[in-house]
Parts: C-alpha cells; sequence; structure tokens
C-alpha cells in the first residue's frame, strides 16, 4: 500500500509540475518557472523508478514522456518570447537549436535501435568458450534509448532561457542549445564506429558456424538444457555447480535471450541458441552423449528430436507435488531422483516411468547446509512457502489462506522470535490472492520494524539484542543460506521440504487442504517426521515453545530416519553419487548410441506394470508410526 500510494504521489508530481510551468511563462516569472523546472525534472527522474505502470498509463493516453518534454520547452520559448521578444536572433537560435534537438535524438534512437536489433537477432550466444564472444559495448547511455537519457539534454537550453528571463541576459538558452546539440552528436558520432564492428554478426550462419567450431573445439559430454522465464532461473543455477565439480566436460544450452543474461555466475560454457531450427540442426552439440533436464517444457522437445543423446530428467528438486511425478517425465530415457522416496513416488503415481529408468543420486547442492542452528540468543523462523501452482489442482501454498496469520502468530509470540520470509519466486504469478497476501505479510514485518516495535533481547551478559526480521524476494540469501539461519522451518507441500530435512532441524508443513492427519502423511511421505501445521495454527504455540531451553524435539531421530529415505545414504557423499550416475549414464549412451538415436531400454518391469503394491514412507524402516506420533506430539510443554 505504501508503495502505491508513493506512486501515485509521483505521478502526480509529474503531472502537477507542468500547469505551473505554462502559467509563470505567459505571466512572466523566472525564477518560479526556474524552481517548477528542477520539480518537473525531478518527478520525471523518479517516475521512472518508483511509478514505471503509471508512466506507461500516461503514453497509453498519449501524454507520454517526449510530449512532456516538448510540453516544457514550449514553456521556454513563451518566456523568452514574453521577456525578451521574437525578433533577437538568440531566440531564433534557441527555437531552431531545440528542434535540432530533437532531430539529433532521433538519429541517436535509430542508431540504438539498429544496434540492438543485429543484437537481437543473433542466432546463438556463447560465453566462456576462451574468447570475446561480441565486440565491446558501448556506453550504456548511448545504446538504451527507452530511458530517455538525452532528453534531458535540454535542461542546458531551459535552463539558459530561464536565467535570460531573470538577470536580463539574452544569449544563455542559445548557448545552452549549442552546448546540447554538442553533446548529442557526439553520442551519434559514438555509436557509429560500434555499428560498423558489430556488420559481421549480421551473417547468420557465419555466427552459427564460428559458434560451432568454438564449442566443438571444448568437445562437450554432456549438456544441461533449460528453457523458461527468468524468475525459473533457480530450476538450472542448482546444477551448475555440481557440474562444475563432476569429471565430465558439460556445457549449459539455454532458449531464452534474458536467461543468458542472468545466467552468468558459472565457469561453464554457456550456449544460448533461440530457434529451434538452429538448435536442432546446431551439430557442434553432436559431440555429447547426454542432455540433463531440470525442468519439464515444451521446448524440451526441440532437444529431445536431436538424435544421439541420451536424455535424463534430473528436476529441481525432489518433493511430493504432483510435478515431481508428471507424466511427460516417462518421455526420457532415465530419471534421476535424490533418494527412496522419489523412486517410490513414480512407482505409486503409475505414470509410466519404468523402475528400471530411475536412478538414485542424491542432491549434491545440500553440501553446504548446516545441521545446526545460528546458535543466537532468540530463535528464528523460516516462513517459505510455495506458490500457487499452474492450476488449482496444484495450489499447495498456504500464502493465500493462513500466510498473514502465520506471520502475525510468529510476531505476536513470546518470547519472541526473528522471522526469516522468502516466498517461492513465482509466487502471484497466476494468482491475485497470493500477490495481495504477499504485499501483505511483507508489509508486516516491515511495520514490525518501523513502528519501533523491534523485539529486544538478551545478548549475552548484560547487553542487548535487536531481532530485525528479513523479507527476501531476490537471490540472496539464497535458500540454503535461509536454512543456516534458522531454527525452525515453516513450510508447505514442495521441495523445501525434503531440503531442509537434510539440516536435520525441526519443521512444519501445512495442511492447507484440512486432510485428515493419517491421509495428509500418506499422501505425502516428505511430512513423516514433520509437525502439522492446520488453518486454524493450535500446534504452532506448542512447536515454538520446544525451540526454547530444556524443550524435548520427540521427532529428532525420526528426521534422521526420513533423511536417508528422501536423499540417500550420507556415504558416499551426493557429490560422489551424483558423478558417479552421470559417468555411468555417459558410458550407458555410448554403448547405445544408433542411427536413431539413444532410447530407454524396452523390457517387463516398473511402470504401469509394476507392483500393485508401492511401499511408502509407513513402509519404510525405521518410519512406520512416525506419523501418528508427529500428529500429536509437541514439544516443550
Amino acid at each position: 500500500m505504501k508503495h502505491d500510494l508513493r506512486a501515485l504521489m509521483v505521478c502526480a508530481a509529474v503531472l502537477g509540475s507542468y500547469p505551473p510551468l505554462v502559467v509563470t511563462a505567459l505571466w512572466p516569472r523566472p525564477w518560479p518557472f526556474l524552481a517548477c523546472c528542477a520539480l518537473s525534472y525531478a518527478a520525471e527522474i523518479a517516475a521512472r523508478h518508483r511509478a514505471r505502470p503509471l508512466v506507461d498509463l500516461l503514453s497509453r493516453v498519449h501524454l507520454g514522456i517526449t510530449t512532456r518534454f516538448v510540453l516544457r520547452e514550449m514553456a521556454a520559448v513563451v518566456l523568452a518570447a514574453r521577456t525578451a521578444g521574437t525578433d533577437s536572433p538568440w531566440f531564433a537560435l534557441l527555437v531552431l537549436g531545440l528542434f535540432a534537438l530533437h532531430g539529433v535524438r532521433a538519429a541517436q534512437t535509430w542508431l540504438a535501435l539498429r544496434y540492438h536489433r543485429t543484437l537481437n537477432q543473433l542466432p546463438v550466444l556463447t560465453r566462456n568458450l576462451g574468447v570475446p564472444e561480441t565486440p565491446a559495448a558501448p556506453w550504456n547511455v548511448l545504446v538504451d534509448h527507452r530511458r530517455m537519457r538525452l532528453l534531458h539534454l535540454d535542461m542546458l537550453p531551459i535552463g539558459g532561457a530561464a536565467l535570460d528571463a531573470a538577470l536580463g541576459g539574452g544569449h544563455l538558452g542559445a548557448d545552452g542549445v549549442v552546448i546540447a546539440l554538442g553533446i548529442g552528436a557526439a553520442g551519434v558520432a559514438a555509436l557509429l564506429p560500434h555499428l560498423f564492428r558489430i556488420r559481421p554478426l549480421k551473417d547468420r550462419k557465419g555466427v552459427l558456424r564460428t559458434a560451432g567450431e568454438r564449442l566443438a573445439a571444448y568437445d562437450p559430454e554432456v549438456v544441461l538444457y533449460f528453457s523458461g522465464p527468468n524468475d525459473s532461473a533457480y530450476q538450472v543455477t542448482m546444477w551448475l555447480r555440481p557440474l562444475e565439480r563432476a569429471d565430465r566436460r558439460a556445457v549449459v544450452v539455454l532458449r531464452e535471450r534474458e536467461m543468458f543474461g542472468i545466467l552468468t555466475g558459472t565457469s561453464l560454457p554457456v550456449v544460448c541458441v533461440p530457434s529451434a531450427a538452429d538448435l536442432m540442426g546446431f551439430e557442434a552439440l553432436g559431440g555429447a552423449r547426454l542432455c540433463l533436464y531440470p525442468s519439464n517444457v515444451g521446448k524440451n522437445i526441440h532437444m529431445l528430436r536431436i538424435r544421439g543423446m541420451r536424455s535424463v530428467f534430473v528436476g529441481h528438486g525432489d518433493s511430493d507435488k504432483e510435478a515431481s511425478f508428471n507424466p511427460f517425465t516417462k518421455v526420457y530415457d532415465e530419471v534421476w531422483v535424490a533418494g527412496r522416496a522419489g523412486r517410490d513416488r513414480y512407482l505409486r503415481a503409475r505414470v509410466g516411468v519404468r523402475d528400471e529408468d530411475v536412478h538414485e543420486v542424491g542432491r549434491p547442492q545440500l553440501s553446504g547446509i548446516h545441521t545446526r542452528g545460528p546458535g543466537l540468543p532468540y530463535r528464528t523462523v523460516l516462513y517459505a512457502p510455495t506458490w500457487e501452482g499452474w492450476t488449482d489442482d496444484l495450489f499447495h501454498t498456504s500464502i493465500v489462506t493462513m500466510g498473514p496469520r502465520i506471520v502475525a502468530a510468529l510476531l505476536a509470540h513470546s518470547p519472541p522470535v526473528r522471522i526469516i520470509y522468502k516466498p517461492h519466486p513465482l509466487t502471484g504469478y497466476r494468482s491475485r490472492e497470493a500477490r495481495e497476501a504477499h504485499r501483505r505479510i511483507s508489509a508486516m514485518l516491515e511495520a514490525a520494524e518501523l513502528s519501533g516495535s523491534i523485539a529486544r533481547h538478551p545478548a549475552g551478559s548484560g547487553g542487548t539484542g535487536t531481532i530485525r526480521h528479513l523479507v527476501v524476494t531476490g537471490g540472496e540469501p539464497t535458500l540454503y543460506g535461509c536454512f543456516n539461519q534458522a531454527d525452525l522451518l515453516v513450510t508447505d507441500i514442495s521441495s523445501v521440504v525434503a531440503d531442509f530435512v537434510a539440516s536435520g532441524k525441526p519443521y512444519m508443513v501445512t495442511n492447507v487442504a484440512g486432510l485428515p492427519v493419517e491421509v495428509f502423511r500418506e499422501r505425502y511421505p516428505s511430512t513423516a517426521a514433520g509437525y502439522l501445521l492446520t488453518e486454524d495454527l493450535e500446534r504452532l504455540p506448542g512447536v515454538l515453545r520446544g525451540l526454547g531451553e530444556g524443550g524435548e524435539d520427540v521427532l529428532a531421530a525420526a528426521r534422521r530416519r526420513l533423511r536417508t529415505y528422501l536423499l540417500g545414504p550420507e556415504r558416499p557423499d551426493a557429490m560422489t553419487r551424483f558423478n558417479e550416475a552421470v559417468n555411468a549414464a555417459y558410458a550407458r549412451a555410448c554403448e547405445v548410441r544408433g542411427p536413431d538415436g539413444p532410447g530407454g531400454p524396452s523390457g517387463p518391469g516398473g511402470g504401469v506394470d509394476g507392483p500393485d503394491r508401492v511401499p511408502g514412507a509407513a513402509g519404510v524402516p525405521g518410519i512406520s508410526g512416525v506419523a501418528g506420533t508427529a500428529g500429536t506430539a509437541l514439544t516443550g510443554g
């Protein structure tokens, strides 16, 4: 709400600054005119950052930034005419110069558009292949035409004209326009060499050939393939470090240019091929034998059609959500899961994935997760709800029906606890209610700090420590970094549960659908060693009390057993198991490769022909009976 109010105030300042300009020009008041000019420039700059949607709305109703700037320039011309008269040669130079300034800006915008068009039409983008991929870019101010920076050069002639009116001079406005024209012309001239240097990039076949030669020299063995919107970048980034440490030479293949710009923090070669035809004809990938897929998206079919590569679905986290046993997964030759739970999940779902095609490889991303809390004098609770899903059938998020009340209960708890709120990156992507709930939670945590009601806690001998809550909507701290700062996790059905189990610390899972406890735990085995949180939040205070001194955590042993079921054995470590899985799959790919490309083994057993009874959490040694215990046990009184 506060952000919306600020945006409205900035937009009001933009629109409200122009009528006084006209008034102080028609009835000349040079100093008030100059003050109104300064206000309008400041408001325009602020609006680009704080009220962008409203600024875009003004453009749609023909009150765009160019129109507004011309209005201010016209007011300056009126002021000059009313104070110095129209017979002065300085007045004529001011008027002609302002017209010419727009011509220079149009030339710069045209060149910038040509520059961007050339780069945006490149058939392939590469990074980390040993040589510069494109010529050095010009200064951003020269090519970022959308921000209209060169429009602001008119402050020189406008300010000069206002000073002429105030001081009784005649040439300052004309001087300002000459300087502005010189700067604009210099910017146009500076762009020309860059356009000349990128001319070879217009040769589509040549660019593909050069990129292919560079990639062929690297000779990749494994491909990490990904396509998706910017918000889904975490799905591929989690696999970068494991592949950097693996034995086989790996390359990352992307499909979206925006994602290529985001994925900069890796030493692996990165190749972006937007066109499906270019990708399927990109012969440099022919030497790779193994392709890993972190996500099920439509563009995967373009890579799957390339012959000679064994396809492996690695996903972006094991969870009990329906996305972790999508029927589309049967198109891959292999499916890799973290532990036995993932294998059982596919067998129970009977979506056509054969048991012999499922391989348990661990979760190498979890090696840096701490098994102890941060050791602060107060406890930290991480609230990490999932998003609303693509359809209502996948609606596991608690943020709409429970989120604000969970945060309110945590804020009201005594002794005070610190709250880290990290929503799923796609929260609000489909649901307006989820967006509103997210804003409410963020506002609640912000208000807790701004109101001065920040809880204070003993911090050692005689000292005090301030508890500051944290809202995490960007990349830092990472989810695993938040794990390491937390004593307790509150979350929904998602891969966050299985990953947090690696820490051994207590967790609560929301029962959004209100299912009976037995049904809920049977359907979602990852909750077997967690405390359930129903819509009435009845059990939250008891679990929080259990975090205090002397509190009993009755599910600690169950979490250790569940960890093995969800994530696999601790020895050998997950990175070793993942590396061995890559090598083994690569060897299998080399064995079966033929003219029709790799194919999954055929034969009886598994998938839809598997056994009728598949063990779930209740069938895992040491896990049976945990559901009933966790459903009733609360700790610390």
